[in-house]
């Protein structure tokens, strides 16, 4: 059976590694599922994505932009399911948005 690379954990479950993008900032970004509790009794916990902004030289993180909540389930394990679930054409506009709100990586 062939897995499918086309979606976040799928990626994740194929490569062993996360997706890396370039950003329209001209950095190199790669994406993290991240979960939060919350104060909602009917959906306790939230998804969202950072993306960790790379060096040039890919040597370490020098920053990071990250997107507003994507879910709100009952189980954090659910969240990361929605999150998992995501398209990675989504995905990269996910962190182009994050780009063009937070001004993050932008040599001024």
């Amino acid at each position: 059976m062939t897995q499918d690379d086309t979606t976040l954990g799928g990626y994740f479950s194929v490569h062993d590694r996360p997706p890396a993008w370039e950003g329209s900032d001209g950095h190199p970004y790669t994406v993290s599922l991240e979960t939060e509790k919350t104060g909602d009794l009917s959906a306790p916990w939230e998804g969202f994505l950072v993306f960790p902004r790379w060096a040039q030289n890919g040597v370490g993180v020098v920053g990071h932009v990250e997107t507003p909540t994507i879910c709100r389930d009952r189980t954090q394990e659910a969240a990361l399911e929605a999150l998992a679930r995501l398209d990675l054409h989504e995905v990269k506009h996910l962190l182009e948005a994050a780009i063009r709100v937070t001004g993050e990586g932008r040599d001024d």
